[in-house]
């Protein structure tokens, strides 16, 4: 009996043994490679989406996420350059090539995580809500059924509504140009991340419009690299960073810097991570 169990502990520590080679094996590193050879990392961001990605008076991309990638950036040793990506396009431009990473405002889902290497944890997280005229006053997702809404191309939440409240959609590119849609009376609101309609309203510019439903869907922003990395050096290497990013209230105090209102979930993070000695 002894001998039998010494020979399954055995199989399986050469099982576990070639499993493990097999994944470092598997493991090429091929673009984190490339990346320390060049000196620079290449990461796709929002251009439109302010205050986490955004261009300033002088064309310059800045914003919240903008500092993730340069504390990335400094962290490998790296220069940072960054590439302005839309929701449509940001999971092409990595596979193409285009970017080594990107950090561009998208929710982790499972569709998504067979095309990207989406890392854990998430850094950020959001809602679906709308932004709508103070006078239509909705009150509810069901009183959208049957008419035109804005939204944006590439996110989720356009087929979810759609398919749960019977809402139109009607996808624009570009954030600037699906709120100018709203503006000009072509659609009775426009529905996004409720973290970037909070922020909307918070400037000033929108005091005719409110954000009148509950929020729906919550779900975590996730970076991400090359697949093939998500499990390898690069992969890793962000895990660690955005764990870190946590734990040491880097993600909150970005979050106030750029006016951002204050998240129960990079709270409840900076819990969860908190280092027990302190």
């Amino acid at each position: 009996m002894l001998k039998k169990i010494v020979n399954t502990s055995v199989a399986t520590m050469v099982t576990l043994g070639v499993t493990a080679a097999s994944a470092q094996a598997a493991c090429t590193n091929d673009v984190w490679k490339k990346v320390m050879e060049r000196g620079k990392v290449i990461v796709g961001v929002k251009a439109d989406y302010k205050p986490w990605g955004y261009r300033d008076p002088s064309g310059k991309i800045v914003g919240m996420e903008i500092d993730i990638a340069q504390a990335m950036a400094d962290a490998m040793g790296v220069e940072l350059e960054t590439v302005a990506v839309q929701s449509s396009n940001r999971m092409q431009f990595l596979e193409q090539g285009k970017t080594d990473m990107f950090i561009a405002t998208m929710s982790d889902r499972a569709d998504r995580r067979k095309i990207v290497g989406i890392t854990s944890p998430a850094y950020y997280t959001s809602g679906t809500n709308i932004m709508a005229p103070k006078a239509l006053g909705f009150k509810a997702w069901e009183d959208l059924r049957g008419k035109p809404v804005c939204g944006k191309q590439g996110a989720f939440y356009n087929k979810v509504v759609t398919e749960r409240y019977g809402v139109n959609v009607v996808a624009f590119t570009g954030n600037a140009e699906a709120k100018q849609a709203l503006r000009d009376k072509k659609c009775v609101a426009w529905v996004y991340d409720d973290s970037s309609i909070g922020s909307d309203l918070a400037s000033g510019e929108y005091d005719a419009f409110e954000m009148p439903l509950s929020s729906e869907d919550d779900n975590p922003w996730g970076l991400a690299v090359p697949l093939a990395e998500r499990n390898c050096v690069f992969g890793n290497f962000m895990s660690g960073l955005i764990f870190n990013m946590h734990q040491d209230g880097s993600l909150i105090a970005l979050e106030k810097k750029w006016g951002i209102k204050a998240t129960d979930y990079l709270i409840k993070q900076n819990a969860q991570f908190a280092d027990w000695l302190k």
